[in-house]
Formats: structure tokens, sequence, C-alpha cells
């Protein structure tokens, strides 16, 4: 069964066409490596005006701590990152070590 996942961030407002364009069309080996560490049904979302961002993915793996590793050391997902995470506006109230901030999830229809 997969775990279903929600994690919220910012994004700055001059930056969400450039956001909004890498995005649809993301690069394989960022997607290719999302796949191999178990992410699935993965999608983000954008409130305007707020700028808000919220992304759900599903987790099918076994060993999470591993699988974000692995994506972590990826060198397509750290030159992915590099370009995303300046027009991200973190969360003050997120956990130490997030950028985007987790999310619990308080309900769920099947």
């Amino acid at each position: 069964m997969a775990e279903r996942m929600g994690m919220i961030i910012g994004l700055k407002p001059e930056t969400i066409a450039d956001y909004k364009a890498l995005h649809a069309d993301v690069w394989p080996a960022v997607l290719d490596r999302l796949r191999r560490s178990n992410i699935t049904n993965y999608s983000i979302f954008l409130r305007e005006p707020e700028n808000i961002m919220f992304s759900y993915w599903e987790y099918t793996g076994t060993d999470f701590d591993a699988d974000m590793a692995a994506i972590g050391t990826d060198e397509a997902t750290k030159d992915w990152w590099k370009l995303c995470g300046p027009m991200q506006v973190p969360l003050e109230s997120r956990d130490a070590g997030e950028w985007w901030a987790s999310m619990a999830e308080v309900f769920h229809l099947e």
C-alpha cells in the first residue's frame, strides 16, 4: 500500500512563469530518479495570489530514508534543485531539515 504525503512551500511571484515552464518539461533523469525511489502519483498545485504550492505524492517503497538519500545525491536532481530552489520560499514553521514543510493527513476517501 502506498503512503500518501503532502508538503507545502511558497513561491516567489516573479518566478511563477519560469517555475511553470520548468515543470511543463521536467528533465527525464529527474523523473527517472523519482520513480526509482518509489515516488508515484506526484503532483504540484499552485494557489495564487498567495503563491503557495502544495505537493502530493505516494511512496510505495520500504526504506523511505534510503530512497530520499538516493534522490538527494542524484546529480541531475541536484542541478534541478539549483534552478527551482531559489524560486521557492520555505515556510518559517517547517521542521528542521525540511525545505518543503510536511503536512499531516487528516482525511482520505478511497
